[in-house]
């Protein structure tokens, strides 16, 4: 089944003006929903509009909106009401200006949608806004009317069409500094940091959303499978928490421990018979398996820091330092 367009209406820059359609550019149709039943009978459940103090049913046509101005006080609003406000924008989307992309903050981003000709007329003057907008290499800014309020949307050229995405006004945004002041100003270690950064650019790549996997749709997925078939359900244990970063941050460099042990194995049997045997043996391991081998040596000092000076090391160093280095080894 072809997807339903969301609204219908024109698209007009200046004198340009040409009949488009917006489709919901995501969904989540393929998403797996429940529906609440009656354990007893199996069921669905249906829901009632009653009146909140009186317990009756009540009538769709005796329902109309109401905005509370007190407790138990609302001032009611008709439909007729509403439909005599409705904006002049609602089946016209009029651009207003153009702005830098780079300018827009991800936080005004709401929902994106697809803009595309509507009918068999209007594609040239549909193809001259798109060019337009695609050479000037910014987004347009423009008005839409979607189930009643109206809205701010950003046109920018995508491919052969044109996105549209809708965006938050003001209001809709809370002030960052109301959650992030509170934030407790700690001291990061500079061996917290290298830490860190060597885990990202282990872990750096592009960005790929096919990658991307749902686990929590797949494991919904796998039960209803099982269900289906009668299969029992096991249960599974989840894995306790823990709060401590430096930990983790360790754990998560010497997770490849087997790796670590060969590069060391390695590079003893490399390294030469004599008082540089040592210094050889940590300069050929790389810099995590140094820290590894440094960490597990002296577990409370700053062994990143050691251990990436002995890995820059020449044949030169003093005598000192090589017998530090064979210390810690021979720890």
């Amino acid at each position: 089944m072809a997807p339903r367009a969301n609204w219908k209406g024109f698209l007009r820059l200046s004198l340009v003006t040409c009949p488009i359609a917006l489709f919901p550019a995501t969904s989540e149709s393929d998403k797996i929903r429940f529906n609440q039943i009656n354990r007893k009978t199996g069921h669905r459940i249906k829901y009632l509009k009653v009146d909140a103090d009186t317990g009756e049913e009540v009538d769709s046509d005796d329902i109309i909106k109401g905005y509370k101005v007190d407790t138990d006080r609302y001032l009611e609003v008709t439909k007729d009401e509403l439909e005599n406000i409705a904006l002049e924008s609602t089946r016209t989307i009029e651009i207003d200006e153009f702005v830098p992309r780079s300018e827009i903050d991800d936080l005004y981003l709401v929902r994106p949608y697809y803009i595309v000709p509507d009918g068999k007329v209007g594609h040239d003057a549909y193809a001259v806004i798109r060019e337009t907008i695609r050479s000037l290499d910014k987004v347009a800014l423009a008005r839409v009317v979607l189930t009643n309020p109206e809205h701010v949307i950003s046109l920018e050229a995508r491919d052969n069409g044109l996105m549209g995405m809708l965006l938050r006004y003001p209001y809709e945004v809370r002030n960052a500094a109301e959650y992030f002041d509170d934030i407790q100003d700690v001291k990061i270690t500079k061996d917290m940091l290298e830490l860190a950064k060597h885990i990202v650019e282990q872990k750096s790549g592009h960005f790929e959303p096919e990658k991307f996997e749902d686990h929590y749709e797949q494991a919904l997925q796998e039960l209803l499978d099982q269900k289906r078939k009668g299969q029992p359900i096991a249960a599974t244990r989840k894995p306790a928490p823990s709060n401590v970063f430096m930990d983790a941050l360790k754990q998560s460099i010497q997770g490849g421990a087997s790796e670590i042990h060969q590069g060391e194995e390695g590079a003893r049997q490399a390294a030469p018979q004599s008082g540089l045997r040592s210094c050889s043996a940590i300069s050929a391991l790389s810099a995590e398996q140094r820290y590894g081998r440094a960490y597990r040596c002296q577990p409370g000092a700053n062994a990143m820091p050691h251990a990436a000076r002995v890995g820059r090391t020449s044949l030169s160093i003093n005598r000192p330092s090589i017998r530090r280095s064979s210390s810690i080894l021979r720890r």
